[in-house]
């Protein structure tokens, strides 16, 4: 029999994001001000846009990731510390982590920006995380901030830690083709698309031969996609690459970058997560 209780509640976009971010604003007034892009703004009145939270937002998460990898590792370097802090706080980091927070689909946008794919725009997605975390700051305080910045990015922060720059695969190809072949990468690019949705391709050599392939919306993000896919193959060779160079003969000065960082470090200490009054997590 039919009742009330046996519905199930599907939740809005907005509703999703706060589950995903494992957060409950105490004034939603906060999260519906983040999710306004000023393209929607300026079809409604001229209303007030996420702009001075993504700027607020920006500082907040510079903070919490400073801090995070200062305590992680005391014998790091300043200039590892601004490398390590500038991948994890890039567009491209920050926009991928919105992706899996489905930030996309609880935006604000006017209809120029909905007609061209704003929503999955790297530049609108970056900065409404940002103003998200600026949200969240005002409403909950440094402390869940600081959680949702670090669960945001775990990932990316244990393989920065422990794992080397794992976006940055174009470096780590290069590093490892200079040793290999005596030479550096070559990327061939292709484009099609129209201007405002433009899609890229780029695919990498290594000594004259291809070795990996990948896409994007920017070059910048082909790139590194192909360079993902070719680092791999030469990490983890497979016996199926008959017309490429063979990975299997024995290099002595060949190693694998993702252990250059020590297996054996401590756990990094805890920032306190203590919360003001406000929103609770989930």
């Amino acid at each position: 029999m039919y009742s009330p209780e046996s519905e199930v509640h599907i939740l809005g976009p907005r509703e999703q994001l706060c589950s995903l971010l494992g957060y409950q604003f105490a004034d939603p007034g906060l999260l519906e001000l983040a999710l306004r892009h000023r393209s929607w703004c300026a079809e409604n009145g001229a209303v007030a846009s996420n702009e001075r939270l993504e700027f607020l937002g920006d500082s907040v998460l510079g903070l919490v990731i400073t801090d995070h990898l200062y305590r992680s590792d005391p014998g790091i370097s300043e200039g590892v510390l601004a490398r390590n802090r500038s991948e994890l706080v890039s567009a491209v980091a920050l926009a991928s982590v919105a992706r899996t927070r489905q930030l996309g689909a609880a935006m604000s946008l006017g209809k120029g920006e909905e007609a061209t794919g704003g929503r999955n725009k790297t530049s609108i997605l970056a900065d409404g995380i940002e103003a998200v975390i600026g949200a969240v700051y005002l409403d909950g305080g440094i402390g869940a901030a600081t959680v949702v910045v670090l669960d945001l990015l775990h990932d990316r922060i244990q393989d920065v830690l422990y794992g080397g720059l794992a976006s940055d695969h174009k470096s780590q190809l290069q590093e490892l083709s200079a040793r290999r072949f005596g030479q550096l990468p070559r990327y061939v690019l292709t484009e099609e698309g129209p201007e405002h949705e433009k899609h890229f391709s780029a695919q990498v050599e290594l000594d004259g031969e291809p070795w990996g392939a990948g896409g994007g919306r920017t070059k910048k993000e082909a790139e590194q996609a192909a360079a993902e896919q070719a680092f791999e193959r030469l990490q983890n060779p497979t016996t199926d690459n008959s017309d490429q160079p063979d990975p299997d003969q024995p290099d002595p000065d060949q190693q694998d970058l993702g252990s250059l960082a020590a297996s054996d470090r401590q756990e990094a200490s805890s920032i306190p997560t203590d919360t003001t009054p406000g929103g609770t997590h989930a």
